[in-house]
């Protein structure tokens, strides 16, 4: 298992236009995903759905984690890191 950590720094946080990005990119590796708010109670989600990312509620600022295993584990969650970090192309310049 490979695991990051990210902070959401874009507006809107993990909501809509953002989690189907996010959803997209993590529905091309072959491993399992999971996503957790590091500040609540939550259990992890499944990364490849968006309904499930969606009821996390992840909000500007929050700190998740990105949790995945299976033959290409530390690439998935090294791009999905880097696509939070991005800021989705939200970031005001």
């Amino acid at each position: 298992m490979y695991v990051g950590k990210a902070v959401v720094i874009n507006k809107t946080g993990l909501h809509a236009r953002p989690a189907y990005e996010f959803v997209n990119m993590a529905k091309k590796f072959k491993s399992d995903i999971m996503v957790r708010r590091l500040d609540g109670e939550e259990e992890g989600v499944d990364a490849k759905s968006i309904m499930f990312l969606l009821s996390l509620g992840v909000c500007q600022g929050d700190k998740i984690e990105i949790a995945a295993e299976g033959c290409d584990e530390k690439e998935a969650v090294e791009a999905l890191v880097n696509l939070i970090a991005s800021g989705f192309g939200e970031l005001e310049q």
